[in-house]
């Protein structure tokens, strides 16, 4: 299996071994890094934590999150 930087990638191959970055969650969605930014200021978007002055994500609080997207979609529909 090929090693890859694509963190949609690792998320789907099971969790990385290290906490997501606001960019890599960026690059997940598939929105612009300030749209994760704006996520976590109105506390709509996946779960984040400081380190310092740096934002990270736990992938299996970000899985959880997409978790319950879908059940809220499927919910709706």
């Amino acid at each position: 299996m090929p090693l890859t930087t694509d963190p949609r990638a690792a998320l789907r191959g099971g969790l990385p071994d290290r906490y997501l970055t606001p960019q890599d969650i960026a690059e997940i969605f598939g929105v612009p890094v300030e749209t994760v930014y704006q996520w976590r200021r109105k506390r709509t978007g996946p779960p984040g934590f400081r380190v310092g002055k740096h934002v990270r994500y736990d992938p299996a609080d970000v899985r959880t999150y997409v978790t319950q997207c879908k059940q809220q979609d499927q919910a709706v529909a």
